[in-house]
């Protein structure tokens, strides 16, 4: 079975599904709309009862009695700069056992293996005691405009997983707060711009500038067609320090010191905020220039235990105008509750470890639920290469996640 699953990943990743310009039938654009179409023809195929919410997201179906949902998203973030392999290219690599590609990981790979777990299930004559909903969005990345039109035309589950975190569970997230900041634009210079997503990382800035070959240098930019030009590395916003913000060079050659030290330094005093989800992340990840104004849109992950509001006054004192472009409450489980012991036993029980729940920074659909827990398939000690160049899938981790996801749908179920 794994070679199919292998098979499957591949080209569902074929299809570009970041958002794009919405058409008939096909509200994210027509890539994310044909690899729904994808994923639920596949599932047909298997005898699963589907259903498709009219390009917004879809469903899968296995069984009878209380709901219980599988989260996850077929959409993903635009390619971005860097590759080697073909971001939608699909590559499955026999020599080092990987299959490439953008969504690989986040989140095309985990909702294959989810759907495949299913299908095992029910051919070894499984019948569980509750209704499985495999419920994929298209519009995860970038808004959660699915879940939203999901909720309006169908019944949403109040327990479930999303397998799009890491493993061995995920009992709490941080609060998100996407925000567009405002500054004084002082200066010799025009065209500033960089960053394709909130949530990335900026691998790419540029502005027009009166080139000065020791500053240049100085700070490794280059001046190409007139422009000076930034090239750093993606990360997700989330784990900002795993990737080099493009906009901090630029701002620096630009002598924007007050620009700077807001967004890369002390940033109002926000990254002093902890608890035991970890510290408060502060990424400013596109910027563009209107005129006279710089504007700034900040990717702000706070620890699940604060409010929004915590955050907030830090930034009022700071003395910044801002705008809220969106927002996502904190999710807490306790680490005692069923579901999530269940889910940690599990992944315990496969791969013979002894490991505890954690929290992350990242936000996945387990806050669409009332009790919701992300659920692999990231390990800690691997190479993350989620919303980064070359995205990959090992065999091993598909062959590890169906195991998994198989047996947590059973324990969960029965």
């Amino acid at each position: 079975m794994t070679e199919e699953i292998i098979r499957h990943i591949s080209e569902i990743i074929k299809f570009n599904s970041s958002q794009a310009p919405a058409e008939d039938g096909a509200p994210f654009g027509k890539g994310a709309r044909q690899a729904l179409d994808y994923f639920l023809d596949l599932a047909d195929r298997m005898g699963f009862e589907t259903a498709n919410y009219d390009g917004y997201a879809g469903e899968v179906v296995f069984g009878e009695g209380e709901e219980f949902a599988v989260l996850a998203h077929l959409d993903v973030v635009p390619a971005g700069n860097g590759w080697t392999h073909e971001p939608f290219g699909g590559e499955i690599d026999t020599a080092n056992r990987r299959i490439w590609g953008r969504g690989a990981m986040d989140d095309k790979g985990p909702a294959v293996c989810s759907l495949f777990a299913l299908k095992a299930l029910k051919d070894e004559g499984f019948k569980p005691k509750r209704k499985i909903k495999l419920i994929v969005g298209c519009n995860e990345e970038s808004g959660w405009g699915c879940i939203d039109y999901y909720k309006a035309h169908a019944h949403m589950p109040d327990e479930g997983i999303s397998p799009d975190a890491d493993f061995p569970v995920i009992y709490a997230e941080k609060g998100i707060l996407h925000l567009r900041m405002h500054f004084p634009s002082a200066g010799d210079f025009s065209g500033l711009r960089g960053g394709e997503r909130a949530n990335m990382v900026c691998d790419y800035c540029e502005v027009v500038a009166k080139a000065d070959s020791a500053k240049l240098e100085k700070y490794g930019l280059t001046a190409e067609n007139g422009k000076i030009v930034s090239r750093g590395k993606s990360a997700h916003g989330s784990t900002p320090d795993e990737g080099e913000n493009a906009i901090l060079r630029v701002l620096e050659y630009l002598g924007l010191e007050n620009v700077k030290n807001a967004l890369f330094g002390n940033c109002f005093g926000l990254k002093e905020l902890h608890d035991e989800t970890g510290y408060l992340t502060f990424s400013p990840n596109v910027i563009s220039q209107n005129g006279n104004e710089i504007s700034v849109i900040c990717d702000v992950r706070y620890p699940a235990t604060y409010k929004k509001e915590n955050v907030l006054e830090l930034i009022d004192a700071g003395g910044v105008k801002y705008e809220i472009i969106s927002e996502q409450a904190p999710l807490f489980n306790d680490k005692n509750c069923f579901l999530i012991k269940t889910l940690c036993s599990v992944y315990n029980e496969v791969t013979g470890k002894n490991v505890k729940p954690v929290a992350i920074g990242g936000g996945t659909y387990a806050r669409a639920l009332k009790c919701g827990a992300a659920f692999g398939p990231e390990e800690a000690g691997e190479e993350n290469t989620i919303h980064q160049a070359n995205e990959y899938i090992t065999f091993e981790k598909i062959e590890k996640c169906f195991k998994i996801y198989k047996l947590a749908l059973k324990r969960l179920t029965e």
